[in-house]
């Protein structure tokens, strides 16, 4: 078991999630905008999957896309609720993309 793996068994449905602990992923949530400190900005995240429990995925280091702030590290760990993510893919976190 790696040394950021959680203990905790994950039920069959959420082992996709646990197969990505230690790589960086670039999540989007279902949510067509959220709202943070005020920032309204879309769903999209990127970062490295530090920990997967029944319900939830936790990111660290995490960035927040956002139009005027594409590459915004998040300060503190972010935990996603895994029935909120729309879709997740293997990505490095530096790649640029353009946000509509």
């Amino acid at each position: 078991m790696k040394e950021n793996e959680s203990s905790v068994e994950v039920l069959p449905e959420n082992q996709l999630f646990a197969d990505m602990i230690g790589r960086e992923i670039l999540l989007t949530t279902r949510s067509a905008q959220l709202n943070l400190l005020g920032q309204t900005f879309r769903g999209i995240f990127t970062g490295t999957v530090k920990k997967v429990t029944d319900g939830w995925i936790t990111l660290d280091p995490v960035i927040i896309k956002m139009n005027n702030a594409p590459f915004h590290h998040f300060p503190t760990p972010l935990t996603v609720p895994i029935e909120s993510i729309s879709n997740f893919v293997p990505f490095n976190s530096e790649r640029r993309f353009p946000i509509p």
